[in-house]
């Protein structure tokens, strides 16, 4: 079951920017807007909301007001222009109190805390799905999440239930098919040469009929997949 969040803010802007920060997280959808806590009234009234992002500095009803009318209240994220509310925030018992202007990375954290606080596993190995919008990823490594940057991975290995990613810097091992994997990364900086490989083609060193190698690293091409790898790699040939 999906996670359904409303955005309670008056400018629009930060509404698009939360939208945005949204729908990059799988599990997560955008179930409403409203500019001001009466419209949010209303909307409780009659949608299921799981998770609010809501504003402090709003006309009529302040957002911490409006906090303390709800009896039946869904879990609460502010997010505010200031830090004088903080300490009242938290007496609500609000997930987390985000400042403004609101990064991926901070909003990320906010909804791990929602996750761990409420609904355990929902993050399920990855964060950020939008390929075109991003250049990283976050997966799941043991109990913490590591970004993985598309320009910093060598090359991706499957085995069984899980993905090892080969970096400049480090290895990652997490729960993953690699067919996953290979719907997330940028198509014009991958591809996928076996069944069990996928290689960033601005690492690979030299290739063959049968084989590409990455630095000292020699990894086999699939017959399967010798047709479209020798088409995408001969486009770079000088004859």
């Amino acid at each position: 079951m999906k996670t359904l969040c409303l955005v309670v803010d008056d400018e629009p802007l930060a509404r698009q920017l939360i939208r945005e920060h949204i729908g990059k997280i799988p599990g997560f959808e955008l179930s409403g807007e409203c500019s001001s806590a009466m419209e949010a009234m209303a909307f409780l009234r009659e949608e299921r909301v799981d998770l609010i992002f809501l504003d402090i500095q709003m006309p009529q009803i302040t957002g911490l007001d409006f906090l303390r009318t709800i009896v039946k209240r869904p879990k609460v994220i502010i997010t505010s222009a200031y830090r004088d509310y903080a300490l009242e925030g938290f007496d609500l018992d609000v997930i987390d109190y985000l400042l403004k202007p609101i990064t991926f990375d901070r909003f990320f954290k906010s909804i791990t805390r929602y996750c761990q606080s409420n609904q355990p596993g929902t993050l399920n190995e990855v964060i950020v799905n939008d390929k075109s919008a991003q250049n990283f990823l976050y997966v799941r490594e043991n109990k913490r999440f590591v970004k993985v940057v598309y320009d910093d991975v060598l090359y991706v290995e499957g085995f069984s239930e899980y993905v090892k990613i080969y970096t400049t810097e480090k290895r990652v091992i997490t729960k993953l098919s690699l067919s996953w994997m290979e719907d997330q990364l940028p198509e014009d900086k991958f591809i996928r040469i076996h069944k069990s490989y996928i290689v960033a083609l601005n690492k690979i060193d030299a290739f063959t009929s049968g084989s590409i190698e990455i630095g000292s690293k020699k990894l086999p091409i699939g017959r399967s997949f010798k047709f479209s790898v020798a088409h995408v790699l001969n486009l770079g040939v000088v004859q």
